[in-house]
């Protein structure tokens, strides 16, 4: 670990007045936030110009895979920098054809085709402009439980509250309920029962939509912000089978689950399933240069053989974005990052975070697989109500504010999503850190028990 930054609490405050003055936060009310002033970052931890290091249990926002300043995909930025810092999309260079052909060699089946975007929004987006025209229809299913980006069929596939403000896209979007045993909106009792009851929900959704007016159903492989809820096993075989029954294009969205954070490469690998579009983004180059894309299937790239695709973006493929993600899937490979994950998931995480669980009562629920984990925090384990309403905001959020901030006083960095806090630090992480992070969470969660009843 390279030492801190001395602390320099100067340059600290001119970093936060010069952002509160002049940068427009997302997904914020301006004036009421209060943003740190990070000094630097390496590994799993950051650090501010106060001279406190924090264990960042957020991976950024679920991106840096490998940690901050990995020195080997720093210098293939540079190198490539160097040698060529930019370039227009429509020629064939070195890092693009690279980067593609890397990405194609670890996505399932024959998604072989890349299309490069600058996010995971970017490349729903396209994705879903590639069903809608390679099957010449307009609908599209998505469940309320997901989040699919802030672009606007992005955002209107989306399921959670950020959606609201921007509804008005929303014209061929029809929802559906994705199993979730711990909250069923099927009256489950087991994953088996849940299972078979959301597939038969979905199918009778399709049937009443009308099968010939739906163009694809998108699902993220294991959702990640609405909640970590990792699908029964016998869940995304099933809808893979009622695409191919009603001529539905599958579209798994794996912009968080992709490049090793389940465990495997892609999540969808746990269920042996292979979509018609797969959108990634995020960890393929751990967040070092914005990048995302669409690997396609081989029927839907036949479509656009004799007929232009209409999209494209001014970066996309852009050289030092893909320079990045070739150095990153190489340090993947070389450094069993995949493996890492997985081994971390097995022997640290999900025994960790059960007997947490067992011993504090503001957890109702672990669930989760690899480096990919989130506690539900209820107010009564017998009831289930979440510790702060759906949705919650200012003094109803209390109880999760009051979590959050005993994770940071003691070096942590939470990620807090409503009534969750999920446990996604970066996938080469080591077994201390993970502890040292568990143990945080140990004391913090005694806050949160406070709030129990």
């Amino acid at each position: 670990m390279t030492p801190q930054r001395t602390p320099d609490p100067q340059t600290g405050a001119a970093v936060k007045a010069a952002d509160r003055a002049h940068v427009f936060h997302s997904w914020s009310a301006q004036g009421l936030i209060d943003p740190l002033a990070v000094a630097g970052a390496e590994g799993s931890y950051f650090w501010d110009y106060e001279g406190n290091r924090f264990l960042d249990f957020t991976s950024g926002l679920v991106f840096t895979n490998i940690g901050y300043q990995h020195p080997k995909v720093v210098a293939a930025i540079q190198e490539q920098a160097a040698t060529m810092t930019t370039f227009a999309p429509a020629f064939a260079v070195e890092a693009r054809s690279e980067a593609a052909r890397l990405i194609a060699e670890r996505t399932p089946g024959d998604l072989d085709k890349i299309f490069f975007t600058n996010g995971g929004a970017e490349a729903v987006e396209n994705a879903i402009r590639m069903a809608r025209l390679h099957t010449g229809r307009h609908k599209v299913m998505s469940a309320y439980r997901s989040y699919h980006g802030g672009t606007n069929t992005a955002i209107n596939l989306t399921g959670d509250p950020r959606r609201w403000a921007s509804d008005s896209g929303s014209a061929g979007v029809t929802r559906f309920w994705a199993p979730f045993l711990y909250r069923s909106p099927f009256h489950a009792t087991t994953e088996a029962e849940e299972c078979a009851r959301a597939l038969k929900h979905l199918e009778e959704t399709i049937t009443f939509e009308g099968p010939a007016t739906i163009a694809a159903i998108i699902l993220e492989s294991v959702p990640g912000t609405a909640g970590i809820m990792t699908p029964p096993a016998g869940y995304l075989p099933g809808v893979r089978a009622l695409c191919d029954r009603y001529g539905i294009v599958l579209v798994l969205d794996e912009v968080m689950a992709g490049f090793g954070r389940t465990g495997k490469w892609f999540a969808c690998e746990h269920f042996d399933v292979v979509p018609d579009l797969l959108t990634f983004a995020k960890g393929v180059n751990s967040g070092y240069v914005p990048l995302g894309g669409v690997a396609i299937s081989r029927k839907i790239a036949e479509t656009f053989e004799h007929r232009p695709f209409p999209g494209g973006l001014t970066y996309s493929g852009h050289p030092l974005a893909c320079a990045a993600a070739v150095a990153t899937i190489n340090v993947m490979e070389e450094e069993g990052v995949v493996e890492q994950a997985a081994h971390l998931g097995a022997t640290v995480l999900e025994p960790g975070l059960r007997e947490l669980a067992e011993r504090h009562p503001s957890v109702g629920e672990v669930r989760g697989l690899g480096a990919f984990w989130a506690l539900e925090l209820v107010r009564s384990k017998e009831t289930r109500e979440p510790l702060v309403p759906y949705n919650a905001s200012g003094a109803d959020n209390a109880p999760m504010a009051a979590f959050g901030a005993a994770c940071k006083k003691r070096g942590l960095w939470p990620f807090i999503n409503m009534n969750r806090t999920h446990v996604v630090p970066p996938c080469n992480i080591t077994e201390a850190e993970a502890k040292e992070g568990l143990a945080v969470l140990d004391e913090a969660l005694t806050v949160a028990d406070e709030y129990t009843v």
